[in-house]
């Protein structure tokens, strides 16, 4: 798995830059850079933020 951001704020911030500048979706993203899917959405679903499939970020 890729080297993430602790900081759950510099997270939402890293992933979304990651799916703004690079990646379609979230699956292509977390498939190239070996991150679990399911880990990701949870640890920041814990702090309140959602992917949104059609604006391919977390808000």
């Amino acid at each position: 798995m890729t080297e993430l951001p602790n900081d759950v704020m510099m997270l939402l911030s890293f992933v979304n830059m990651k799916l703004r500048d690079r990646y379609g979706s979230l699956d292509e993203m977390c498939t190239d850079m070996q991150i679990d899917r399911k880990w990701l959405e949870n640890k920041l679903a814990s702090v309140g933020f959602e992917y949104n499939k059609a604006q391919n970020r977390f808000w």
